[in-house]
């Protein structure tokens, strides 16, 4: 308590001398950054897009009077046997209906430089009224589409357009880098490489995905086009043989994420917290 209580304090005292009002965290320079504090879901595993603290790190924040800001909740998620039949009408009727269609790739690299930047666009587009959002500068969006997309499965990867081929909605999943990284205990070398090629690409034992993202552009939202993401995606999920799936951190007050879940075998298993003190006048 003494150590963080230290630490804190010389924050706090240096926000003051910048002019700050506030102190608000973790929250990190995009959301593609690892953001909130955990408060609950000790024991369960986290996806490769989230830290982990232990117990006593909320502990020593509210010691020191920060409160919550902002709570994300994470999901795990058990892949049916088959496709539920509500998602399968759904998905066809919404596809009729607005003359969408789901588009799919072999090859990464094509998928990049056809929809690379129309899907972090659509992310921005997305993404911009939530908490702590910050938008991709255009220079953040190539750095992303080098470092997410080549490592992605394209199966796992469903894109909804329009009629005039324009995107309209994205899902991104992966397989699950969790095991993988405890076997090679965070490390890439020497052999650590092998076990997340191996979760990767031939997976063996890995049964378990990340669901990485879901943005449906605004017009299109609350008309059933999540539907269509789901009705290409778990077919995948099955032939490649996962049972369950981690959803990244959504915010608590994102019901319309959540609602989605609700027609699955779920549980709310983890939580993360943003906290904020006032520090200012």
């Amino acid at each position: 308590p003494e150590v963080s209580s230290l630490l804190l304090n010389t924050v706090e005292e240096w926000g003051k001398s910048k002019g700050m009002e506030y102190i608000q965290g973790p929250l990190g320079f995009t959301d593609f950054d690892a953001e909130g504090m955990l408060i609950e879901g000790f024991d369960e595993p986290s996806t490769m897009a989230t830290i982990y603290n232990y117990p006593y790190y909320p502990q020593h924040l509210e010691r020191l009077g920060f409160e919550k800001d902002a709570d994300w909740v994470e999901y795990k998620l058990m892949v049916p046997e088959e496709l539920p039949n509500k998602h399968r009408r759904i998905a066809e009727l919404v596809q009729k209906k607005y003359n969408l269609k789901i588009k799919k790739y072999t090859s990464t690299k094509q998928l990049a430089n056809d929809y690379g930047q129309a899907i972090f666009g659509l992310i921005n587009e997305t993404y911009q009224s939530l908490y702590s959002f910050s938008p991709l500068s255009p220079k953040q969006i190539e750095q992303y589409i080098k470092m997410y997309l080549p490592v992605i499965n394209v199966q796992m990867i469903s894109l909804v357009t329009d009629s005039e081929d324009k995107l309209v909605a994205v899902g991104l999943s992966m397989p699950s880098l969790s095991k993988a990284l405890q076997k090679a205990k965070g490390k890439m070398f020497p052999f650590g490489w092998y076990h997340l090629l191996k979760a990767l690409y031939f997976k063996s034992n890995y049964d378990i995905l990340d669901l990485l993202l879901i943005a449906v552009k605004p017009t299109y939202q609350g008309k059933g086009v999540n539907a269509l993401l789901l009705y290409d995606l778990i077919p995948i999920y099955i032939k490649l043989g996962f049972v369950a799936g981690e959803s990244n951190p959504e915010l608590e007050s994102n019901e319309k994420v959540q609602a989605q879940w609700s027609y699955f075998e779920s549980k709310q298993h983890k939580r993360r917290r943003a906290y904020i003190k006032k520090i200012g006048d």
